[in-house]
């Protein structure tokens, strides 16, 4: 019989520590990993992980009781294991620790249950609470509005896309589990993780404790509010409270009936703490108005600042789905139509025609390369580190910037590029023309102009300029500007030399 301990997940004797990491080396022992997750559960991808097909992945994927899957079942499906599995993954010991830091209940049956997840981020393992609302949170009859966020699909596009390059200092706003502040602490001197909620803020502390991250703070406040006025981050990475809501029920995720609530306060925030030569990168939901673009909205919250901003568009959903998709079903057939329309009506009442997940990165401007610009691409969503790719938009675009495409130049193809043409039968209407940089993070499809399609045709090896002037039979303005608008796009190089 297992004794019965009552504690408060997320709390830690100091004493406790080294036999908790203990517990946590034995999971990551019995490879309980991201990529193995993926692979057990025949997944290309964690974030393709679907809560409601549980039944279909313990039926055929789980059969097999090894401790891996029970690691998998207990910390990431939210299920049950009785004592005799629970002996196959941990120790009685380990157990002990695990109840008393609030991160097991075990019944009176021997039937255990986590009452927090641990979600596998790379080769890293968090702690953050349940990712799934409607499978029961043990300790709780109704889900708390102080939830902390999990490890999902927006925070793990933001952990793919952040710089990695070394900093002295770095700020995550919104922090949650810390999974943003845990991953910066790799690379910066110092790392300062805030969020208002006090359960985020424990949690986020308990990660960082049983990480051994001694550079990681984390701080309670409102957003800014913890940072001293002449405090300057070279990294600043944020996964606010985004959703467009009519309700406000849980504190990570309602941003208020325009969404902006919160994200509006980062964004004007960065010039008085983003250092000269520092990135900040958000992950968030835009609502999108008809001829109203996004980046005329982002611009304008930074109030005139000197920045430059790249928005990079990762999924578009319509109003109507977006509604439906967070509609409330709790209370039945006639409660969950009210709740559709009360979704429905917020968003029309805002204007928005449909909502985007974006990845926004921001940068101060180089006077050098003249006004602060702002780009937009669209991409698929990194499945991997995608960085140095977001870094290469800013070089690049301020490269051309300052030194356009000219006679001197020779250009090259930046890699492999799959060109893809297609042609309305019976039309007149020209070839179009779309091309995608192959093997990058970043799978974004670019439609190229004809001047554009021509050079990239004609690059099967470098070429100097002088030589594409003279076989397109073009003016020159035009055929430099189609080099540099493929220049930005990551689908040709320039060089002084061949």
């Amino acid at each position: 019989m297992h004794p019965a301990i009552e504690a408060t997940p997320f709390l830690l004797d100091p004493g406790d520590v080294p036999d908790f990491r203990t517990a946590i080396a034995e999971i990551a022992r019995n490879g309980y990993s991201e990529s193995a997750v993926c692979q057990r559960l025949g997944l290309g991808d964690i974030t393709e992980l679907k809560w409601k097909a549980l039944p279909i992945y313990r039926d055929e994927r789980l059969a097999q009781r090894d401790p891996q899957v029970l690691a998998m079942e207990l910390f990431l499906l939210q299920g049950a294991i009785p004592a005799a599995e629970l002996n196959q993954l941990f120790s009685a010991s380990s157990q002990v620790v695990l109840q008393r830091a609030g991160i097991l209940e075990i019944d009176s049956s021997g039937l255990a249950r986590a009452r927090a997840s641990l979600f596998p981020v790379g080769d890293r393992l968090i702690f953050s609470d349940h990712a799934w609302h409607k499978l029961p949170h043990p300790g709780y009859t109704t889900v708390p509005r102080d939830l902390v966020m999990f490890v999902g699909t927006d925070s793990r596009w933001l952990a793919r896309a952040t710089v990695r390059r070394p900093v002295h200092a770095a700020l995550d706003l919104c922090t949650g589990s810390g999974v943003q502040a845990l991953l910066a602490a790799a690379h910066s001197e110092r790392v300062l993780a805030v969020d208002i909620n006090p359960r985020a803020v424990r949690c986020a502390r308990f990660n960082a404790t049983i990480s051994g991250a001694a550079n990681l703070e984390v701080a309670e406040g409102n957003l800014y509010e913890p940072v001293s006025a002449n405090d300057r981050f070279e990294l600043i990475t944020a996964n606010p409270p985004f959703v467009s809501s009519p309700v406000d029920d849980i504190m990570f995720r309602d941003g208020g009936p325009s969404g902006e609530a919160i994200q509006q306060r980062i964004v004007a925030g960065l010039p008085r703490h983003l250092a000269p030569g520092g990135i900040a990168q958000i992950v968030t939901e835009l609502g999108e108005r008809e001829g109203e673009p996004i980046v005329e909205r982002v611009r304008q919250w930074l109030d005139g600042a000197a920045m430059d901003i790249h928005i990079l568009r990762l999924r578009t959903y319509s109003a109507d789905y977006y509604a439906i998709g967070h509609s409330s079903s709790d209370g039945g057939y006639g409660d969950y139509l009210e709740s559709v329309g009360a979704w429905a009506r917020n968003l029309r009442d805002q204007g928005y025609a449909r909502i985007v997940s974006v990845l926004i990165a921001f940068e101060w401007s180089d006077p050098k390369a003249g006004a602060p610009w702002d780009r937009v691409d669209e991409s698929q969503p990194p499945k991997r580190d995608a960085g140095a790719e977001i870094e290469a938009v800013f070089s690049v675009e301020r490269a051309v910037r300052k030194n356009r495409a000219s006679d001197r130049h020779w250009v090259r193809r930046a890699g492999p590029i799959a060109l893809t043409e297609s042609r309305m039968l019976g039309s007149e209407i020209p070839v179009a023309a779309r091309a995608t940089p192959l093997g990058r993070a970043l799978t974004a499809e670019y439609t190229l102009g004809p001047v554009e399609r021509e050079i990239l045709n004609r690059l099967e090896q470098p070429c100097g300029v002088a030589e594409l002037l003279a076989s397109l039979n073009m003016e020159r303005n035009t055929v430099f500007a189609a080099i540099d608008s493929l220049r930005r796009r990551g689908l040709v190089t320039v060089t002084e030399s061949n």
